[in-house]
């Protein structure tokens, strides 16, 4: 039996999908259904968006979004990362439709059916875009990577726990605190 060649989907193929129901991801031209997050994740995610939000609120050094919302990195690439910020300088990638092109920074919160894709597939694709900062948070070792995907996209720039307080270079003289992320 001879196997039969599918055509990558496009990012054309994915805006044609229902707005309700399911949500989806496109990897590499290949759809994936990305399940409701637990009630965890969706705490981390309203801690990092409250912390983010009230800085912005002072700073307004840009625009922050979170999931669901469709950023489109090329023809074979639309995800729906967890959080995303899009400086004033990089305004100019929001669409009706949500942004066209790599945010200045990102937030994946890891979960075990999707880590890997986020970890290696969409990590690469952030990295050739243009994404400048990316943090995976880690619900399950209470731990953030940051990388300076510019600099290098391989290895973390830093790793910090609950216990530990740092900073982001996207949004200056906030002291961001670990145990604030992780928060139940």
């Amino acid at each position: 039996m001879k196997a039969v060649a599918m055509e990558p989907l496009t990012v054309e193929d994915y805006r044609q999908l229902p707005e309700t129901g399911p949500r989806y991801q496109l990897i590499e031209g290949d759809l994936y259904m990305a399940p409701a997050p637990n009630r965890y994740h969706q705490d981390i995610s309203l801690n990092i968006t409250v912390m983010l939000a009230n800085f912005l609120a002072k700073h307004r050094s840009g625009k922050l979004y979170e999931a669901p919302f469709d950023v489109y990195f090329d023809e074979f690439n639309a995800y729906q990362p967890d959080i995303i910020f899009v400086s004033k300088k990089n305004l100019e990638i929001l669409t009706d439709a949500g942004a066209e092109g790599a945010p200045d920074f990102i937030v994946e919160i890891l979960s075990p059916k999707t880590a890997l894709l986020d970890k290696k597939h969409k990590r690469k694709v952030f990295a050739r875009s243009g994404v400048k900062e990316l943090w995976f948070v880690d619900p399950e070792t209470r731990q953030v990577d940051i990388y300076f995907l510019q600099k290098d996209a391989e290895h973390p720039a830093a790793t910090y726990s609950d216990k530990d307080t740092f900073t982001s270079p996207h949004f200056p003289g906030l002291n961001i605190k670990g145990a604030t992320i992780f928060k139940r």
